[in-house]
């Protein structure tokens, strides 16, 4: 496909947002395997904007639980943001953008269709956020993630996908032992552009599992399923 400034427009007008600065979406669109084919790439490849923006995609679902259900404990309000921002749900947000259209990856990554494409598309939604904060602020990032994430809420409660095996064990713990399970990286291996991450699941400072993904967010679940193998 032809990555040209015009394709660029036509995703602000999908996204309905114009970047004041383009070179924000450029980097935002940049994965690390284009770099590989095209060294005079002007852009840096997209993991530090995706870094920002998964914490500001965060901090915005976090508060919108919390204006939208005044009564719901954090448990609660955790696992449902939980299901807004892992990378399966953001991967369905990507393909329904038709993200896909205007990455710059390596022809190699273009031609992977496997679990490692979602995670691409994923982190690519992560690090577009990271671009629209830097460009307009949180305001604008509001606007974004009420259209396209925010808006998958009322499926996520009619399907109940929110019960997954890292929602299901913090329930457990924080009602039997008052405390949170926390995940930490022990390792990854792999190739840049498809590694494969080791997670830790703790209880306080006790490792208690192990799992290994494509990504953090499906290490840390095969974690938690391990986790809850160990309580039956």
């Amino acid at each position: 496909m032809n990555n040209e400034a015009g394709n660029l427009e036509n995703l602000e007008t999908v996204i309905g947002f114009n970047f004041k600065n383009k070179d924000f979406l450029k980097e935002a669109l940049t994965h690390r395997s284009y770099l590989n084919e095209n060294p005079g790439w002007p852009f840096s490849h997209n993991e530090r904007l995706e870094y920002l923006g998964d914490a500001v995609l965060e901090l915005v679902v976090s508060e919108a639980l919390f204006k939208k259900f005044p009564k719901a404990p954090e448990g609660q309000m955790t696992v449902l943001r939980a299901a807004l921002v892992n990378y399966q749900m953001l991967g369905s947000v990507a393909a329904a953008l038709r993200l896909d259209d205007f990455i710059f990856m390596s022809r190699g990554e273009r031609a992977d269709t496997s679990k490692a494409r979602e995670v691409i598309l994923a982190n690519a939604i992560e690090s577009l956020i990271g671009a629209i904060y830097l460009d307009a602020g949180l305001e604008a990032v509001e606007g974004f993630v009420e259209r396209f994430i925010f808006t998958r809420l009322p499926e996520i409660l009619e399907t109940k996908s929110y019960k997954d095996s890292k929602s299901e064990l913090q329930e457990i713990i924080q009602e039997k032992l008052k405390i949170t399970p926390t995940y930490g990286v022990l390792g990854e291996s792999g190739p840049a552009h498809q590694r494969t991450f080791r997670i830790g699941v703790y209880f306080g400072n006790e490792l208690i599992a192990e799992g290994a993904g494509a990504s953090k967010q499906e290490a840390e679940v095969e974690a938690a399923k391990k986790a809850l193998e160990k309580r039956k």
